[in-house]
This record gives C-alpha cells, structure tokens and sequence, in this order.
C-alpha cells in the first residue's frame, strides 16, 4: 500500500510588504502531510496564514523557500491534470449566463468531465439551474462553485469558508453533499471560521496562528489540547475553601453553581466530591470554539513552527 501523503508541506514561508517596509509572514516555516481520504480542517483567527496556504496547495502562489507538493508533483500539475480542485470564497462566475449554462461552459474547458447533469445534482444547484448567475443569491453562487470544482473528477478539494453566505439550512445542507464525496475517498482540506463545522465534519484539525502550526491531530484531541474540560458543581465554600481546590485554571460563578476549567477533571471531581460538600457534579470537555480560544491566546514566542502532534 502507498501511504505517501497526498499533500506535502516543508518548512514553507511566504511573507508579503506590510505597506511600513517590513514584511508579515503569513506562512511561516509550516509542515503538513495530508493522507489520502482525510477531511481535515484549518482554523485560526483572521491573519492565521489559513488562506495563503491553501494558495500554495493550489498553486496560486509560490513558498519563498521550503516545497509543497501534491500527489509527490507541484501543484499546479496536479490542478492542470484535474487531480486537485478547488472552492474558494470568490471566483469569476460570468452574471449573465444561467447556472447550468455556467457548469456546461466549464465542463466543455476539461479533457474527461464528470457528466454535467449529474454535477448539478450533486451541487443541489438543480433547483436554480435556469436562473441567471447575477441573480443568484451568495449561497447559490457558492453551490455552483460546488459543481464547477467536482468537473474535472477531483482527487482531492480544497475548500476556502465554502459555507460563506449561506444560511444555517443550507450550510448542513452543504456538508451532507461534501460528507458524501468524503465516503467516496475524495481527499477534502478545508478553511472556515464557523468551528461547529470543523467539529462535526473534520476528522483532523489544525489550528494556525501568525502562520505557524499550534496544534495538529484528531479534531476531538486538539479540542483537549487546551487542558480544557469544565467541571460544575452546586456549592457555597467557605472562606478560603475554593483557593484551596486543586487543578483548577480558573473558576467562575453563577448563584450557587461554580464552574471550574481543569487539565484533570478526574482528580478535581474526585477531589470535590471527597473533600468538599460540593454536589450535583457534571463534567464536559471544552467544546472546539473554547479550545480555540484558550490555545490561540497562549504566547507562542520561541515556537519553531513545527505540528505539535495531539497524542491520541
């Protein structure tokens, strides 16, 4: 069996003028391996690189050192061959021809294309298939981009926010459609700022920041990588008591329900239901958003940029 990634990044950088006469790297000394049939997520708040480095998987812009390849060739082989195929926020859709003109157009620009009818199904885009491109609203537009990228029969997707203008409805409507091109084995790396997308679709998560790679494993171990499960209880500790509780990196209050956020849920509970006369315990792990939030806020001086990788 070949288990060489489908995508490699090494020790990439790219910076960009950041209009002072400095530079910002926006991608900085990062490495990703991404397997065939993986469905794997980038997050990071805005400036985290997330962007630039799907530029450079797609071959929209060239690393100043370090090498991305795709299927072990540059990646614009890969998208010139029909291999690698991509979503992206915007894109040149002509306004004046319909949706279905616009996927036959595209599809008569490729060598072996995927039947068109059934393109447009897959998409969902048949219910505005007649109406003209201009006339379609910012979800629509972004389900036609849906079709045009599986014409050319992609082995992998990249997508960037692909949900961006649409409502609740249709982006679960969106993920079932990209769910399914996943159970077929295509190889899908997408961008997006909604984490509750990451949460249920993504198998693996990496987290950018000033791009650089702060945590990189399955999705539900980053998640725990912030140490960040929440214990609650029903208590009115006395003076001094709650100083006094162990494992706790902070604790908040709400009427006579104090939350704790811990790196070791089991020795906290065991410790409250033990020492205290705390009761009415629950314990949750943190969900994606506050892992997030917890491991985007930790200073990252000294960082090499290399994967932490979560252990499983």
């Amino acid at each position: 069996m070949n288990h060489e990634p489908v995508i490699s990044a090494r020790d990439v950088r790219l910076s960009f003028p950041d209009g002072a006469g400095g530079r910002v790297r926006a991608v900085d000394g990062i490495d990703l391996d991404v397997a065939r049939g993986e469905v794997l997520a980038l997050l990071g708040p805005n400036g985290a690189g997330k962007t630039t480095l799907l530029d450079l998987v797609l071959g929209l812009a060239t690393p100043e050192s370090g090498r991305v390849t795709v299927g072990g060739r540059s990646p614009r082989v890969a998208v010139r061959e029909g291999r690698l195929s991509a979503l992206l926020q915007t894109g040149g859709l002509l306004p004046d021809l319909t949706a279905a003109e616009t996927v036959r157009m595209i599809a008569a620009l490729h060598a072996n294309p995927a039947d068109v009818d059934e393109v447009i199904d897959i998409a969902g885009v048949r219910p505005f298939a007649a109406r003209r491109v201009g006339a379609c609203s910012g979800g629509q537009q972004q389900r036609l981009r849906f079709a045009l990228a599986l014409l050319p029969r992609p082995e992998i997707i990249v997508l960037d926010e692909p949900t961006a203008g649409m409502d609740v409805s249709a982006r679960h409507e969106f993920w079932d459609r990209m769910r399914a091109q996943a159970d077929l084995g295509v190889t899908v790396v997408f961008a997006t700022h909604y984490l509750e997308e990451a949460e249920q679709f993504a198998r693996r998560t990496v987290l950018l920041d000033k791009g650089r790679v702060l945590a990189d494993g399955p999705t539900d171990d980053v998640r725990a990588r912030a140490g960040a499960a929440y214990v609650t209880v029903t208590w009115s500790p006395a003076a001094g008591e709650l100083e006094r509780v162990p494992h706790v990196a902070e604790a908040s209050a709400e009427g006579a329900r104090i939350t704790f956020r811990t790196d070791d849920a089991d020795a906290l509970a065991r410790h409250l239901l033990t020492e205290t006369a705390a009761h009415g315990l629950a314990v949750r792990p943190a969900s994606l958003e506050e892992a997030f939030r917890l491991l985007t806020a930790a200073p990252t001086a000294g960082h090499t940029g290399h994967p932490e990788e979560v252990s499983a």
